[in-house]
């Protein structure tokens, strides 16, 4: 059990980390990954988010190669980035809170409704063809919000729809699906952009989320009770604080999740001025590179299993930071899509690594009655490095060239990897 050193009520302290099998056994034990899809209600919304999913990578393409094409700088490309984390940052915390309060498949079905209306604001405004950056970049600010707050419920429902040693395989398959639309989205992206325009790629995104507004819309005429909240808002937040920050293992994790995040994200922040600038070429290419992302975190789907029965967690992610940190440095010196195409697959592989276990850890972390709560803090921490992350590299990038911001990066995913390996992070997970 984590060390704690501020305590939380009884109930709360006596299931802190009993959601999931302990002992070196259970971390290794092997869930196949498909396991969880026998559950009806998650192999349902599974379905529905990969084609959600879908949209998704198909606005950040669409939103990320506009404003690279309306404006020349990397740190105004990178704000792109910035717009769909700040929002998490800000809100995360309010979300968890109000996340175990409410009726998750009511609350998660208004949320994805706000969303499906936001991304169709943005497809009517790029079809009236006097767009800018600044109207792109608030209403990608704007989707970020409907994302603050759909993630610490999707993620505390979805735990909740599984078995607790089934966690770690859902999480997998969540970012298998996420990572199914990666190659798809941006490809189809990358062809549909001048052809058809972002306005009808945006529009794309607004119907991707027909399918999770039936599932969510059945499960809540269902009327599922939901235990009404004992405390107020003030004592949920308060106890959620409290209970994340005081589990040291938890507070560790977090640690790790602000430092990964804040290099890492400087891939998907300076990919498009990598793609115009340094290999001048066009949207079709970065399609390419972002679907080979997606197209290694698929791959890396089908092997973690067997990877984590033989591997501890936090040996799995100092390898997986390793490669990331690699094909960072490694973009910084080669322009050969020969080449860069593969390392961006295994970088791909890594990234599912390094998420698929952090998020797993979190989720496991405490007992489903706080798990919004505490996942919010995770969020908050995650946005956070993204937000703090695609910032600083954007501004690096312009002022010391884009391929030496993708080096620097990379050395900083690889001091990771290092103090994962050399002890002064060990027993993270």
């Amino acid at each position: 059990m984590p060390d704690s050193s501020t305590s939380a009520p009884s109930s709360i302290d006596a299931s802190i980390g009993s959601s999931a099998p302990s002992g070196p056994a259970a971390r290794r034990r092997k869930v196949p990954l498909a396991r969880p899809l026998r559950h009806a209600r998650f192999r349902n919304i599974w379905l529905a988010n990969m084609v959600s999913n879908m949209g998704t990578w198909i606005q950040t393409f669409a939103s990320a190669w506009l404003v690279a094409s309306l404006s020349g700088s990397a740190a105004i490309t990178s704000l792109v980035q910035t717009a769909t984390y700040v929002p998490v940052f800000l809100f995360a915390l309010l979300a968890g809170v109000v996340a175990d309060a409410v009726h998750r498949p009511k609350f998660l079905f208004y949320c994805n409704l706000y969303m499906a209306l936001c991304a169709t604001t943005m497809a009517l405004l790029v079809g009236t063809g006097r767009v800018a950056a600044t109207p792109v970049l608030v209403l990608t600010f704007c989707l970020g919000i409907g994302t603050a707050f759909i993630w610490p419920a999707w993620q505390a429902a979805m735990s909740g729809l599984v078995e607790a040693e089934e966690v770690e395989a859902a999480a997998t398959l969540n970012n298998l699906s996420y990572n199914l639309s990666a190659i798809i989205g941006p490809a189809l992206g990358g062809v549909l952009f001048g052809w058809i325009g972002p306005g009808a790629l945006f529009l794309a995104n607004a119907l991707s989320f027909a399918g999770l507004l039936a599932v969510y819309w059945t499960w809540w005429r269902e009327r599922t009770p939901q235990p009404a909240p004992r405390e107020g808002f003030r004592e949920r937040f308060v106890l959620g604080f409290k209970t994340a920050f005081g589990c040291a293992r938890y507070r560790r994790i977090l640690r790790n999740v602000c430092s990964v995040f804040f290099a890492t994200i400087a891939f998907a922040s300076l990919l498009p001025v990598f793609v115009r600038d340094v290999l001048r070429m066009q949207s079709g290419t970065y399609g390419t590179l972002m679907g080979c992302l997606g197209g290694g975190a698929v791959l890396a789907a089908f092997f973690l299993p067997q990877l984590r029965a033989r591997v501890d967690k936090t040996g799995v992610l100092a390898g997986a930071l390793a490669i990331y940190g690699s094909m960072l440095v490694a973009m910084c010196i080669s322009r050969s899509l020969l080449v860069l195409a593969p390392l961006i697959l295994c970088g791909g592989m890594a990234w599912s690594a390094t998420v698929s276990t952090l998020n797993a850890a979190a989720q496991l972390s405490f007992p489903a009655e706080i798990r919004a709560r505490t996942l919010s803090i995770y969020l908050f921490v995650m946005s956070g490095g993204y937000a703090a992350g695609s910032l600083f590299w954007g501004q690096v990038a312009d002022r010391f060239g884009v391929r030496f911001a993708l080096g620097a990066a990379g050395a900083c995913v690889l001091a990771n990897a290092l103090m994962l390996v050399t002890g002064s992070r060990r027993n993270l997970l």
